[in-house]
């Protein structure tokens, strides 16, 4: 018992150092930036990348069409070789919806060296680029934006002065596994990216959410973006790091008018999602992974484990220290579940959650290994380090 003492101990003691020490990566009140609507609009064009995505395009698209921006702005929907009809669908959806006008294009297949997203968002910035607009707004085919989405996330990024301005868009939660999973996920990622920390001005965290990005296009070239991450993964974090590495200012909060439509209705869905680009984050290394299992293990498992342990074996320091790391961990999920509207009991399974994503992490290493990593829609991408070198403008 003296062992599990010392975990419930260091367990706590990292809970107390998460509450206070990790740029209150728990509150969820972050939202918008103070904005001004300028005298003069900027031109945007919205770049919106899409591959089999006939499911969810006729909400999504039609809430860009719809946009209320008093400047210029239109919409290049990117068919990244879909077999399901997107390309069809969109403009169909463009003739019945009418708005902002919708330019629908296809790249071809990726060379090598490139995903298929970052390869159609480069096609569709390089069409975009003959109307010179000041603005890109990157946001994925199943994100559906209130009318007022784009005036607002405008404003702010001239108001605030920022070259990148992100919304983590609200994710579908309806499923019960969606409920146990996507509240955590949120949850999860803030922990790893402080989105206070994100703001600052010479710091070093930077990230920001591929759903919902505005982005100067000055700042993209001087970033060189997107050739300069064409192989990454997780293309929202290293779109973010190249920003903020050219000196871009950049701010990440979470939405209140920008939600994802994409169901995850089983727990297969949500697995898949988690685990192609988990191992990616941990750079594709095994003691990084190692340390990451038990990291997870010593934060979120031990302190429920040594309460019940505790309990059982009569021992009240494992049972006092691990309760109260619980406690504290109960307490920093209670505003994401708000957030998301869910019942707050479910602030008590978190430790069976992060055990789920610990399997995703471990799986995510897996098929990497097999040679199955990273696969999504139907491509499987290898590691950065073993691609063909690519000139950044073939």
């Amino acid at each position: 018992m003296s062992v599990v003492v010392w975990i419930a101990a260091a367990s706590f003691a990292g809970w107390l150092w998460l509450l206070v020490g990790q740029g209150f990566f728990w509150r969820t009140d972050l939202r918008l930036p103070p904005r001004e609507e300028p005298e003069q609009w900027p031109s945007v064009a919205v770049v919106v990348p899409a591959r089999d995505e006939a499911e969810v395009l006729p909400t999504s698209l039609p809430s860009l069409l719809a946009q209320d921006y008093p400047g210029h702005a239109e919409v290049y929907l990117v068919d990244d070789g879909s077999t399901d009809g997107t390309g069809e669908l969109a403009r169909a959806l463009a003739e019945r919806t009418g708005g902002l006008a919708l330019t629908v294009t296809s790249p071809g297949e990726p060379p090598a060296g490139w995903t298929g997203k970052l390869w159609a968002v480069r096609h569709g910035m390089d069409r975009a680029r003959a109307r010179d607009p000041e603005y890109l707004l990157l946001t994925d085919a199943d994100i559906a934006h209130e009318p007022d989405s784009l005036r607002t996330l405008v404003a702010a990024a001239g108001t605030g002065g920022y070259d990148l301005v992100s919304q983590m868009a609200r994710l579908r939660v309806v499923s019960g596994w969606e409920r146990l999973v996507v509240p955590a996920f949120v949850y999860f990622f803030a922990q790893l990216y402080p989105f206070r920390w994100i703001g600052r001005k010479g710091g070093r965290t930077a990230a920001a959410a591929g759903g919902c990005v505005l982005l100067r296009a000055d700042a993209a070239e001087r970033a060189r973006v997107p050739d300069a991450i064409r192989h990454a993964v997780i293309d929202d974090v290293a779109l973010a790091r190249a920003v903020k590495r050219a000196g871009g200012h950049i701010w990440l909060g979470l939405a209140d008018r920008v939600d994802s439509v994409r169901p995850y209705p089983r727990l297969v869905h949500l697995w898949r999602m988690v685990a192609r680009s988990a191992y990616a984050q941990l750079r594709h290394n095994p003691a990084v992974l190692v340390g990451t299992v038990a990291g997870l293990a010593v934060v979120y498992l031990a302190p429920p484990l040594a309460l019940f342990a505790g309990l059982a074996a009569g021992r009240a320091g494992a049972a006092v220290l691990g309760g109260l790391a619980w406690l504290v961990m109960t307490a920093t999920y209670l505003p994401m579940l708000r957030y998301y509207r869910q019942p707050l009991w479910l602030a008590l399974t978190l430790p069976a959650t992060a055990f789920l994503y610990l399997l995703m992490t471990v799986d995510s290493a897996v098929q990497h290994y097999r040679g199955r990593g990273a696969a999504w829609k139907g491509r499987t991408y290898a590691r950065p380090d073993t691609m063909a070198p690519e000139e950044s403008r073939p």
